[in-house]
């Protein structure tokens, strides 16, 4: 993947070459834990629970609830999007539900942690921020002395409060459907949403924005893979209005076009960011600084009697999320703000004539985090490493961050597996039906149409097999001495790889 295309931003390590790493090869390398603005009363209407979800994201969530209760999936609130690679920990709202049906909601990759009341709905802003646990694989054992350097960096100035490139979405247009969509210009923003084929456009998605570049909108409403079905309703609006985007862009759901418009004011952020990325720990004159113990927001008028309280990580500056609730700062941090909006700065308000009909959001107002946000986060950890050894017959070094030693009965790597760890003894490897089932699954994820999930594979793997199984009379599928199996005595011989 290219990433100077999606992630241009400064570094505050900039000075310590880049350290090579795997990151989320399992769910339980990335864990997400939501903080919440407020914690439920509990009385009210609103039922809180707190949800742990394992390779889930939390839309796909949403809807798994609101199926489970009988429920439209608008009536589910939630308070921010989480990865779908990882475990996360999020709060969700249903009103007029009994806590303990919520309870009993057993649900795949989830489970409810805990049950409370609230007197309103849970909304998109309502937390103060995330706490991550990330783990790093395949390090280079001789780069560990950098990777301190920069973690005890980040812990003496802050890490730079960037948003990430999940915000940008997989092409890294989504900051600028936004911006054509605050410039009142459709024509831009439905070329973005569904043409413009570019390099990570692959399979049938290519297909469908050539589709729609070559003006054959019907075609292409019918070529988009079903997860991409709200650009297949704006082809579908395009070709039934005679190529008119104004009136197209109304089908796209006001909610996604909401998101694009909060992304354009995430990129405005980043651009203010970089600009101060060597002096995100100082503040100016003017500047709205931001208190890390309750999240207020105040103007420095004394950068020299509030520096002190920067260094201790009390206070920080902040950038600006445009929109109409923004309090702007003063004098010079004002300026560099003004300066970030391209063009005439029209992110405020839309140029849209009077006489025009709206098609376009306005730009978002923050309704419970203030409408500032610190240029960056405490890192209130430093680095875990388990302790180094040498495997026996040599070999690579085994750590948290790198490979796993060979076993007992193993002394040099196997890499003609092609499922699992490349250190997997052949003896505890799952039979080849699922291996078959792990490549579909990967060869799922290359294309841009809906992915199975590895699980579902695994399960359709163990109860039919495919062409594998002895099911389906190939006896040899699985070896004669059944080591694999659980006929063979290993009960726990699929179960453990892929538990």
């Amino acid at each position: 993947m290219n990433t100077a295309a999606l992630d241009p931003w400064p570094y505050l390590s900039a000075d310590v070459p880049a350290v090579p790493a795997a990151v989320k090869r399992r769910y339980e390398d990335f864990f997400v834990d939501e903080i919440p603005a407020y914690e439920p009363s509990g009385r009210g209407d609103h039922v809180y629970f707190v949800v742990e979800k394992r390779g889930l994201a939390t839309m796909p969530a949403a809807a798994d609830i609101a199926r489970a209760l009988g429920r439209n999936p608008r009536d589910i609130g939630f308070a921010g999007l989480k990865d779908a690679r990882a475990v996360t920990r999020q709060t969700f709202s249903v009103e007029h539900e009994e806590p303990e049906r919520i309870r009993g909601l057993d649900l795949p990759r989830m489970r409810v942690l805990s049950v409370s009341r609230h007197t309103n709905k849970l909304r998109i802003g309502h937390l103060r921020g995330n706490r991550f646990a990330i783990r790093l694989r395949e390090v280079d054992p001789g780069r560990i002395d950098d990777i301190r350097a920069v973690l005890d960096l980040l812990s003496r100035r802050g890490t730079p409060n960037y948003f990430g490139r999940q915000r940008f979405g997989t092409r890294g247009d989504s900051g600028r459907i936004g911006a054509a969509l605050l410039h009142d210009d459709p024509a831009e923003a439905m070329a973005l949403l569904c043409g413009r084929a570019g390099e990570f456009d692959t399979g049938e998605v290519r297909r469908a924005r050539r589709l729609y570049d070559a003006g054959n909108f019907a075609a292409a409403a019918r070529a988009w893979p079903y997860l991409f079905r709200d650009a297949a309703r704006a082809c579908r609006a395009m070709a039934k209005s005679d190529g008119d985007a104004r009136r197209a862009i109304r089908a796209v759901p006001r909610g996604l076009r909401q998101f694009f418009v909060s992304a354009c004011q995430s990129w405005l952020f980043n651009r203010v960011l970089a600009a101060r990325i060597d002096e995100i720990d100082r503040v100016r004159p003017g500047d709205l600084a931001y208190k890390h113990d309750n999240g207020a927001v105040f103007l420095v008028q004394d950068a020299a009697a509030e520096q002190p309280r920067a260094e201790r990580f009390e206070i920080s500056p902040t950038g600006p999320l445009f929109g109409r609730r923004m309090t702007a700062p003063a004098d010079e941090p004002a300026a560099s703000s003004s300066a970030s909006l391209p063009g005439s700065g029209s992110t405020r308000r839309s140029s849209r004539p009077a006489s025009a009909p709206r098609a376009t959001p306005r730009m978002p107002s923050r309704t419970c985090r203030p409408p500032d946000r610190p240029l960056r986060r405490p890192v209130r950890r430093g680095l875990c490493v388990r302790g180094w050894r040498r495997p026996a017959g040599g070999g690579r070094f085994a750590s948290r961050f790198g490979t796993r030693p060979p076993r007992a009965d193993q002394t040099t790597p196997d890499r003609s597996s092609s499922c699992g760890s490349r250190w997997r003894p052949a003896a505890t490897r799952p039979p080849c039906c699922v291996r078959s089932a792990r490549t579909r699954w990967k060869r799922a994820g290359r294309r841009n149409s809906a992915p199975i999930t590895l699980p579902r594979f695994l399960r359709g793997a163990r109860r039919h097999g495919g062409r594998h199984s002895r099911e389906r009379g190939n006896p040899e599928a699985i070896p004669r001495d059944g080591r694999h199996s659980r006929e063979g005595g290993n009960p726990e011989a699929i179960a453990r790889q892929w538990a």
